[in-house]
């Protein structure tokens, strides 16, 4: 019988803060490395303002309560030369913000389906998903975006006369197209929305579970969607169902009423979707190769179409591995985005440029760039990651 005073051989090994461990020498060297950044950091800041107070530049973020004495073109809300500079920077944010959002979905779409696209049977389909791919990728994206700015500037007609199609209108001035007219109906069909994406996110994991226990393929896409659209009716039917709609019209000199984008988002938004979705489609394409054969294989032999295997089996196996490359290509169309000051879009690094001819501050605003492009690639790698750990293989 073993004596109770003795540790078990079984007892895990106490923890001792001694130079001979291993766990102890990397902490310490661990916090040696963040003190010695630490300190070339100060070093770094209280240099460089020590040689701009010598030299009589002015330094601080107090210009940020002060008038920017400045019109923005475009905005998603409203904004005066008299309002301060803190309030310009959130409008060039929110224009960033809008073309990397809206550019990160259409960047999807159609890189997933250029990547599907490079394994259709059809040579003529596999050809140009190649062309598109091959040229698309090798041309900088710089000169992409001023490519598509002279094409909506130069080549489209005048805003007296229009492209029309339907009630939407393209001409130099951009797009044009109806709004509905904001009313209590909308913020239900708002409302309506939000509980339809639930619903089809529960009716999703439903048709999964009944999917693997009797392995009846239920709409994975088209039944979420009329769930979406449905509901979304029904809000818009209990708060009123307003019908106004705030519709452009062709007017003497321009183009009137209704919604609008301008030539230099359309071109910002266009270049950074072409340019990306040719490396997402790579990335798309190597992950389906990574997958074996034999899975193509058996659920072939288990009678499912090309299409229902793509879908079903391989796209979902292959999005492990092209998840982690996917959030590289979305974080360089958001970075890639601060080439919009090249056409004039006005986003955060515009609106910056423009602070600091005004300012002096270069410091302090490009500061603010790097603060404004930090925390978005934050967010996205954060939100990625978490997306990527709910894909991955659960191991025992």
């Amino acid at each position: 019988m073993s004596d109770p005073s003795t540790p078990s051989s079984s007892a895990p090994p106490k923890k001792t803060f001694s130079w001979r461990s291993q766990a102890f020498r990397a902490l310490v060297y661990q916090f040696v490395a963040v003190v010695a950044i630490a300190l070339a950091v100060f070093y770094l800041a209280s240099n460089t303002a020590t040689n701009m107070r010598a030299r009589g530049i002015q330094s601080g973020f107090d210009f940020l309560t002060g008038a920017a004495g400045f019109d923005i073109g475009e905005s998603l809300f409203a904004f005066d030369s008299g309002e301060p500079y803190w309030r310009a920077y959130l409008v060039g944010m929110s224009n960033t913000l809008r073309v990397a959002v809206v550019g990160i979905f259409l960047t999807t779409l159609l890189g997933t389906l250029i990547g599907v696209g490079r394994f259709s049977r059809n040579a003529l389909v596999r050809g140009l998903c190649v062309v598109y791919v091959e040229l698309f990728r090798n041309i900088p994206v710089l000169l992409q975006l001023l490519m598509w700015y002279l094409l909506f500037t130069e080549v489209l007609p005048a805003a007296t006369e229009p492209w029309t199609l339907g009630p939407l209108f393209l001409s130099k001035g951009g797009l044009n197209f109806p709004i509905p007219v904001w009313a209590t109906g909308q913020l239900w069909a708002a409302w309506g929305a939000v509980a339809g994406l639930l619903a089809a996110w529960a009716y999703r994991r439903y048709a999964r579970h009944a999917f693997e226990q009797t392995g009846k393929i239920k709409s994975m896409f088209w039944a979420p969607l009329a769930i979406v659209l449905v509901c979304s009716l029904l809000g818009w039917v209990v708060g009123g169902a307003p019908m106004e709609v705030n519709a452009p019209i062709q007017g003497e000199f321009a183009i009137e009423n209704g919604g609008s984008l301008t030539p230099e988002f359309l071109a910002l938004l266009l270049g950074l979707t072409v340019y990306t979705a040719a490396f997402v489609a790579e990335v798309v394409r190597g992950g389906i190769q990574a997958v074996a054969t034999g899975q193509a294989e058996a659920a072939s032999a288990l009678g499912l179409s090309r299409g229902q295997t793509m879908r079903l089996v391989m796209l979902p196996q292959a999005l492990r591995v092209i998840i982690p490359p996917m959030t590289n290509q979305y974080l360089n169309l958001t970075k890639n985005s601060s080439l919009a000051v090249a056409i004039g879009y006005p986003d955060v690094v515009s609106i910056a440029n423009t602070a600091i001819n005004q300012t002096g501050r270069a410091v302090e605003c490009i500061a603010i760039i790097m603060l404004v492009y930090l925390s978005t690639s934050l967010f996205t790698s954060i939100l990625m990651n978490w997306y990527n750990a709910r894909a991955a293989i659960k191991e025992r």
